[in-house]
């Protein structure tokens, strides 16, 4: 596992505000959908990215085909892809997302390519970790909006 200061995953996890998840699942027993109900149940704006979805509602918003396609406004980008597939999403992101500030890989996710292009971009880079565990170990069961 990556070594990352809980400070700067909690600093991240504060600022964030609308988290595109790449490789969103309409399937409630899989992870990527769970993790975006769960971050959606605790205040974040969540956008699904999945062509195979795409116009469909999850979670109070409209499924994107791509990250071209995704509104304004975007903080975090949280990967559900195999390793080898990450490095055309970060390109597609430094590509069509302004403003954005995070990379997210999830558990068993890295990619060196895609980390120095995005770190390369001024975007802060995790990997290997999920935000539904880090969550709640550095926040207990709060709200963002009792975070901020």
């Amino acid at each position: 596992m990556l070594d990352y200061p809980d400070s700067h995953i909690a600093d991240i996890l504060k600022r964030t505000h609308t988290i595109a998840v790449v490789g969103l699942s309409a399937k409630s027993d899989r992870a990527s959908h769970q993790v975006a109900q769960y971050l959606s149940d605790r205040g974040y704006r969540v956008i699904g990215v999945n062509p195979g979805l795409a116009g469909q509602e999850m979670f109070g918003e409209t499924v994107v085909a791509d990250l071209a396609s995704l509104p304004d406004g975007v903080d975090m980008i949280d990967i559900f892809r195999r390793p080898e597939a990450v490095e055309p999403v970060v390109d597609a992101a430094l590509a069509h997302v302004a403003g954005l500030r995070t990379i997210w890989m999830q558990l068993g996710v890295t990619n060196a390519a895609a980390q120095s292009k995005a770190e390369a971009a001024g975007l802060d880079v995790i990997q290997n970790r999920c935000p539904k565990i880090e969550y709640p170990r550095l926040f207990g069961g709060a709200a963002l909006t009792e975070l901020v």
